[in-house]
């Protein structure tokens, strides 16, 4: 046997005896899974960022156990099981892919990522932007957005003319800010940032990504400053921010030691 058939018979197997086994497993329903499950999803995208691959081995391993939960608790209600799930994924990426599976040509992702919008629609769905979820991140849904739209030809021809709505929308933000309302600022200040994720998406950059990446570089300084304001035996409420600021620049020069090529403001 496939060994990777192997490996799966023997998840679905050991699924079926905890199921039935254990008071934990036996208790869960696909609601009380759910939040572990967005816990579970988020430690993989930890573990990418950090790069670490025994990491993203292990937290894969967790996430697909919760799909084949899922999969188990809906087949005791009758409603699917784990080859209803896997069938429906294969039918949808045949489908979705004319020009593996089809006679359509795409030579280029771009092209391949706008067919597949293209098709979403034909295969029923009312609206452009109705696949993306309600409850996802703010930042992430609107460069999903962002993305659906330009799969439909709703797009800026090249990154100059972005660059320019966000330097409009930083204009707007600065006048409301001595001019309007807190209302009005908000809502300027959503544009400008709208904007910018449309910059980022223009110049290939993640937007979501680099400023996680801007969360863990800040953490990681800011936890060397306390260490060395420990050292001095005062807080930081005893430091002013010149003193403080030495230690940030520590920081820095310690991260070029052991990031040479990157983390540089």
């Amino acid at each position: 046997m496939d060994p990777r058939l192997a490996a799966f018979e023997r998840l679905l197997n050991i699924m079926d005896e905890l199921r039935a086994g254990c008071p934990w497993d036996r208790k869960q329903t696909l609601e009380s899974l759910r939040y572990l499950t967005i816990e579970e999803t988020y430690e993989l995208s930890d573990a990418i960022l950090e790069g670490d691959m025994s990491e993203i081995s292990k937290e894969l391993g967790d996430l697909m156990l919760h799909l084949v939960f899922y999969s188990k608790i809906a087949s005791e209600q009758g409603a699917f099981d784990i080859t209803d799930v896997l069938n429906g994924i294969c039918e949808k990426l045949i489908r979705r892919h004319p020009h593996i599976y089809g006679d359509v040509t795409a030579n280029d992702a771009e092209t391949v990522k706008n067919n597949w919008e293209k098709i979403k629609l034909n295969e029923g769905r009312k609206t452009v932007l109705g696949g993306v979820p309600q409850s996802l991140p703010a930042m992430v849904k609107a460069f999903r957005i962002q993305e659906k739209a330009r799969g439909v030809g709703f797009d800026w021809d090249h990154a100059g003319q972005v660059w320019n709505k966000v330097q409009e929308e930083l204009g707007e933000l600065q006048y409301e800010k001595l001019n309007g309302s807190h209302e009005k600022i908000e809502d300027e200040f959503g544009d400008l940032l709208f904007a910018l994720i449309n910059y980022a998406r223009f110049i290939e950059v993640n937007p979501e990504d680099a400023l996680e990446r801007t969360n863990k570089k800040f953490i990681s300084r800011f936890n060397y400053i306390e260490q060395r304001v420990n050292e001095t035996g005062k807080s930081m409420h005893e430091m002013n921010l010149a003193e403080l600021d030495v230690f940030w620049n520590e920081a820095k020069e310690a991260e070029k030691k052991i990031y040479p090529n990157g983390r540089n403001d």
